[in-house]
């Protein structure tokens, strides 16, 4: 049994390639050798360049994709499916525009078999601690981007994972609004100990006592250094790899914009930007080639 001393998620000599069957069967390489441990109520970023295979990475925990070479373990346990203990954000848009907020959030727990009761209260109630207590009953398209994505984040915490999968989750927003729910997605990991509010949800959930951990994948360093315990560093691929490995030692709590005036952060940025500054250049280069 999956115990507290196993990490929520780890890839042990991770590899993924495709086949091209319409390219005569060409090759390609997105991950290789890839080993990352995600601690139980970790917070983890992972950067690379744009194409170095994060949102690969991101697919293989939650058992959308299975490796081509390596393993995977969920709390100790083989991932031999869908990652059932995690809950995935999205970069684009997710929400079902036929479906309110509040109909959009209770999809999940509908799906799970709670009671229509029981999931309108947990749907409500975690549409008023993501600040949208009064928006419930708008559709996608009457709602701004930034609220939107608090649908979805509420969409994935009612659901009460253990492991939270995001994928570049606010780089559509204004800064401003990014930085406005960079700080809500960190209070509501800190607090996360009473997701559930005495309503249970059924058989896939997770402990609501324990902070969940969270695998974030982001192009942008800072929103990386702001929001992490650990942040790891991919070579440009193709066959990219972990090349670096950063424990961010600010303070917590924290809040996004202030923190990012701090020496230390200023420290960190720059170790971690002297790696992955000319990973950053390789892949331009290849973008460029075509």
């Amino acid at each position: 049994m999956p115990t507290e001393t196993h990490p929520a998620l780890h890839f042990d000599g991770v590899a993924c390639t495709f086949i091209d069957r319409e390219n005569a069967g060409q090759r390609y390489t997105a991950v290789r050798d890839v080993s990352l441990t995600v601690g139980a109520g970790e917070f983890v970023s992972v950067v690379g360049p744009t194409g170095c295979g994060k949102s690969t990475l991101l697919n293989v925990g939650a058992g959308l994709l299975m490796p081509s070479v390596g393993t995977v373990e969920v709390f100790g346990q083989a991932l031999t499916g869908v990652n059932a203990r995690a809950g995935y954000m999205f970069q684009a848009e997710s929400l079902m525009p036929w479906r309110t907020a509040l109909g959009n959030v209770m999809a999940g727990l509908e799906f799970r078999g709670l009671a229509p009761d029981a999931a309108r209260a947990l749907a409500d109630d975690w549409l008023k601690r993501v600040g949208l207590g009064g928006f419930g009953d708008r559709y996608p398209h009457q709602l701004s981007g930034g609220m939107r994505k608090r649908t979805s984040l509420a969409q994935t915490l009612v659901l009460d994972p253990d492991i939270i999968l995001m994928d570049e989750p606010f780089s559509a927003l204004d800064i401003q609004t990014r930085q406005l729910m960079e700080n809500e997605l960190l209070a509501l990991w800190q607090s996360a100990g009473d997701t559930s509010r005495g309503v249970r949800v059924p058989s896939t959930a997770g402990n609501g006592e324990r902070r969940k951990a969270v695998l974030f994948i982001t192009h942008d360093l800072d929103e990386a250094i702001a929001l992490s315990d650990r942040v790891v560093v991919l070579s440009a691929g193709p066959a990219s790899h972990p090349i670096g490995e950063f424990a961010i030692d600010l303070q917590r709590p924290r809040d996004v914009a202030e923190v990012r005036t701090t020496p230390r952060f200023i420290e960190l940025h720059q170790a971690i930007w002297s790696v992955l500054r000319e990973e950053v250049l390789k892949g331009y280069a290849q973008q460029l080639k075509g």
